[in-house]
């Protein structure tokens, strides 16, 4: 069982949870709020953890990864300073949280996100933020 505190995605909350969800709302406003409300599931990295050495480069605001594999299943804790950020990291946590490396490297991370209907309305230096959060993830995860 993995030592960071338990969040609900990867395991209660899908990807595919995320996906459905998403395409119940009309609006690019409703998709917004929607994300916002995943990022208040997202638990607060305790303190400890974050440090200058797992700060994400490449993303606007700060934000913080650790992993840590437990018998071949990566978790993951993520936290960021901004509230749609934690968003963010909750949907990618939801993709990646709680899975093997095969199946980290074999998701298709650019369908789930083009299935939300979110990066088109994301500022670029948020959409390359993301982008890092997840090449980091899958950089670590071989």
């Amino acid at each position: 069982m993995s030592s960071f505190p338990e969040n609900p995605f990867g395991s209660q909350i899908s990807a595919a949870d995320i996906a459905e969800t998403m395409q119940n709302f009309k609006g690019w406003e409703d998709r917004y709020r929607q994300v916002i409300q995943w990022g208040k599931k997202l638990p607060v990295m305790p303190e400890e953890l974050k440090s200058q050495q797992v700060m994400v480069s490449g993303c606007e605001s700060q934000v913080w990864l650790v992993s840590e594999q437990v018998e071949g299943t990566w978790y993951f804790c993520a936290d960021s300073d901004a509230r749609i950020v934690r968003g963010l990291i909750a949907l990618v946590m939801a993709a990646f949280n709680g899975k093997t490396s095969e199946q980290i490297q074999q998701f298709d991370v650019d369908g789930y996100f083009d299935s939300l209907g979110l990066v088109a309305h994301l500022s670029p230096s948020r959409g390359n933020g993301l982008k890092a959060i997840v090449d980091q993830i899958k950089q670590t995860a071989v």
